[in-house]
């Protein structure tokens, strides 16, 4: 059988190329091989695929009469993220309980005027291959649907229902005190710190103002906020003018006839107001410390506990994402890099960043030194997170506080290229999810009222240079440091003595003397 199957391969190709071809070409016996870099003769010049770069295609914008922005951006496929995003978050709760947000995030997708439940929507967007989820930030609240393209209609009639017509009923609410409580209790004993440690960097780096509002609800403002409180806060946030219905993977006129549709005469439950009372406060870096004395000695226990640490983020203020010095930063973030001492990878995990080389690679007894980028329309936030053993804070002050001083010095052209490189590779292989494109498009739009396609951005990381980092450094070096710390915090240097650190040549702390230890 298999001597014949041989036997009727051979046959095929004899036919398909010829005799004489088939024996000059063939790898058996007395004929000669023909080197794969050669191309074969009589076989059509193959045609290869290549990427220039650019999307197929483009970001498409309308503005309806009320003021909603519609944008879209096409894609290959049968499924389609769509989604509205509204411009309000924590920075916004000035005049409100801190933590409006928080609830309104955990309210989403609730009962609304069309669905008396969210199991109701829940089965109904599993007709059409769909989930939903809601998101808030500082500056933020995202709205999402991934659903096959042909509920497209379903998905912005629900989406309008849930942002525009919420029941907000007193079981729900008093559920949702439940969870932002459950919630509270599970980020102090978590054994990542990062969440708690974002919240008091910036509540350090802006006391009191804007993005230093906290964005996790306050265990005191939990009772206080009440259906009342949210309608007040939906009336002047939840406006036409203040919101983007974005979509990825269907045609723009789809997504604006479904808008006019459902969108455009929409009255909210709350009522419209004649004049939205906004809060148009620009963010007032301080810089300043929050501290947190804690017992880290039991927050993973098990046959591999981790060992009790301290963690420390200090801050200094960058820049806007509107700004050009933005990039740079992007860079700067990218070339410090870092992680944990136990991360595996190679240089596509950062194993070649400057907080691997100089701190986790030098210094042994450090757990984690990551740098972080935080940015926002009227202000910015480059901290770097380190955490090791309560007994060698002051020492793991002092290096953080050195690699600032060394980012002013002047970078090496090739570091700076593999944080170029490594920035464009993440950015494009980010925005091959569609729902990164979906985020992309609608904050892009949001706030600047259009969006840079990734080829742009990537021209404009090319073209950062030393010369752009050690400026933006030098200027980012002259505001006064935020510093969050958690822990056994009884060898922390005192906030003084950091500020002295970042001011001098070499980052390094005052000495201090003492009679006794």
């Amino acid at each position: 059988m298999a001597t014949h199957m041989s036997r009727c391969r051979t046959w095929s190709r004899v036919q398909r190329f010829g005799i004489a071809a088939y024996r000059k070409y063939s790898s058996g016996g007395r004929y000669p091989n023909i080197s794969l870099s050669e191309p074969l003769p009589g076989i059509p010049k193959p045609v290869f695929a290549s990427g220039d770069g650019l999307e197929k295609y483009e970001t498409k914008i309308t503005t309806l009469e009320n003021g909603l922005k519609v944008a879209s951006q096409n894609k290959f496929g049968q499924f389609c993220t769509v989604g509205i995003l509204v411009n309000s978050g924590s920075r916004h709760e000035a005049k409100y309980p801190s933590g409006i947000g928080h609830f309104v995030e955990k309210l989403a997708f609730s009962s609304t005027a069309q669905y008396g439940s969210k199991d109701e929507i829940l089965l109904t967007l599993e007709k059409h291959g769909g989930i939903c989820d809601c998101q808030t930030s500082r500056d933020t609240t995202m709205y999402a649907v991934s659903a096959e393209v042909k509920g497209l209609d379903t998905v912005v009639s629900l989406l309008s229902d849930a942002v525009l017509h919420p029941r907000l009923l007193d079981d729900e609410i008093e559920m949702t005190r439940m969870a932002v409580r459950f919630e509270l209790e599970d980020l102090s004993m978590r054994p990542d710190p990062e969440p708690l440690l974002t919240e008091m960097i910036h509540a350090a780096a802006y006391r009191g103002n804007t993005v230093g509002l906290p964005r996790f609800c306050p265990v005191d403002n939990v009772d206080k906020i009440d259906k009342s409180a949210l309608h007040d806060y939906l009336r002047n946030y939840y406006c036409p003018e203040r919101m983007v219905l974005a979509g990825v993977g269907i045609e723009h006129e789809q997504l604006v006839e479904c808008a006019r549709k459902y969108l455009l005469g929409a009255q909210p439950v709350w009522g419209a107001t004649a004049v939205a009372n906004v809060d148009l406060s620009v963010a007032q870096y301080t810089g300043g410390i929050v501290k947190m004395e804690k017992d880290m000695s039991d927050v993973s226990l098990g046959p591999t506990p981790i060992p009790e640490l301290t963690h420390i983020m200090i801050g200094l203020e960058s820049c806007s994402f509107l700004e050009d010095d933005f990039i740079p930063f992007a860079v700067l973030n990218m070339m410090m890099g870092g992680g944990g001492s136990f991360s595996a990878g190679g240089p596509g995990k950062g194993m070649f960043t400057r907080l691997y080389l100089n701190v986790l690679n030098r210094h042994h007894w450090m757990y984690n030194a990551t740098a972080y980028h935080h940015s926002y329309e009227d202000s910015g936030l480059l901290c770097i997170h380190a955490s090791a053993d309560p007994r060698q804070v002051r020492e793991m002050v002092e290096i953080i506080t050195r690699e600032f001083i060394q980012m002013a010095g002047s970078a090496g052209e090739m570091e700076l290229e593999r944080a170029k490189t490594q920035l464009k590779s993440m950015l494009m292989m980010n925005l091959e999810s569609r729902p990164v494109i979906f985020e992309d498009v609608g904050r892009q739009v949001l706030s600047t009222g259009k969006r840079k396609l990734p080829h742009q951005l990537c021209d404009l990381i090319s073209n950062v240079t030393a010369s752009d980092i050690k400026r933006v450094t030098t200027k980012m070096l002259r505001s006064k440091p935020a510093v969050a710390a958690l822990g056994d915090l009884t060898e922390l240097p005192s906030y003084e003595h950091i500020q002295a650190a970042l001011s001098s040549k070499d980052g390094r702390l005052p000495r201090m003397y003492r009679l006794f230890r």
